[in-house]
């Protein structure tokens, strides 16, 4: 009898690929979820089909026939194919040895970094990370060619090709070298501090509001809240003294140390710092606007598992950061 692959019963191969694997009709009716007699009856037509016996009962099993024999490998290499073609592409993150290129700055690598780490360790202890600088790249374009699989920052109205998800939110506070000692700190001890802030860009680099914008996204480059410090001292004869501006957090501690300095920071790296070096927090005497840190990524991405699996690790090392204080 002839045979057409336009009319085969594609079925009839995976009975045939699941004889072939258990030699056994009872246990190639359990793998495809049949019933004994379906089984028999499906290699009975491709039997017929392929004018060939495929498979012969014997006291050890169903043991193949030569054209079995060289048929299998062929039909298990295309229903895999098939398979891959139709079911969701998977992940497993303790096999990958994918790298990942995050975009972010040193505030949030700081806080985040060190969790995320940990559980990159436990759990896909061979794939590789790139930090970017989220501050002297086109971020956009970045993202779009696919050189950065997700940045971390603070964004405003991001366009419709990008897709955002809440990491965290912070507000602002005070830190000073801990041998400093302000007691109770009131809007006019505020105002006679020389201050410190982190701005990743000026007017004079195109920032407006506090945001400078490429390619349609916008990104916070005033790193405290600026309009909240002059509102809180607008009624002051001394303006808020902006002694020092850094374009990244990295020299605060040494800055601070010994020095009459005070830096207004997110609440998340103060934490941090206080960890890390002699560095003590105030509270600041007026109320700042909280300030969301969000994922950012391009949305040809979206369904992705690998990345999927990244942006689920993040909020997961943003967790731990959260139950550590």
């Amino acid at each position: 009898m002839s045979v057409s692959f336009k009319t085969l019963d594609l079925n009839l191969l995976k009975v045939f690929d699941a004889v072939m694997e258990e030699r056994s009709v009872l246990r190639a009716s359990q793998k495809v979820a049949l019933s004994q007699s379906a089984v028999s009856h499906s290699l009975a037509r491709l039997r017929e089909m392929l004018d060939d016996d495929l498979f012969v009962r014997t006291a050890t099993g169903m043991q193949p026939t030569a054209r079995a024999l060289t048929m299998a490998p062929q039909v298990r290499q295309a229903l895999r194919s098939l398979e891959a073609a139709v079911e969701l592409p998977t992940f497993a993150p303790a096999a990958s040895t994918k790298p990942f290129t995050l975009a972010a700055n040193d505030f949030t690598t700081m806080v985040l970094a060190p969790p995320l780490l940990k559980i990159l360790g436990r759990e896909a202890p061979a794939i590789d990370l790139t930090i970017k600088p989220v501050t002297r790249i086109d971020l956009a374009e970045q993202i779009d060619l696919g050189r950065i699989d997700v940045a971390i920052g603070v964004f405003s109205s991001p366009p419709s090709r990008f897709r955002t998800a809440l990491l965290f939110e912070y507000n602002d506070v005070l830190i000073v070298g801990k041998r400093r000692k302000l007691g109770r700190l009131d809007k006019a001890k505020l105002a006679t501090l020389p201050l410190v802030v982190v701005s990743f860009g000026g007017e004079q680099e195109g920032a407006i509001g506090g945001f400078i914008s490429e390619r349609g996204l916008a990104r916070r480059s005033e790193m405290y809240d600026r309009p909240a410090l002059e509102r809180a001292l607008s009624d002051s004869d001394r303006p808020p003294r902006i002694a020092v501006s850094l374009p990244h957090f990295l020299a605060l501690p040494a800055l601070l140390i010994d020095s009459e300095l005070a830096a207004i920071v997110p609440r998340p790296l103060a934490r941090a710092l206080e960890q890390a070096h002699a560095i003590t927090t105030y509270e600041l005497p007026y109320t700042t606007t909280p300030v969301e840190v969000r994922l950012l990524w391009h949305e040809r991405v979206e369904d992705e598992p690998s990345h999927e699996w990244l942006h689920e690790v993040l909020r997961r090392a943003t967790e731990e950061l959260r139950r550590g204080g």
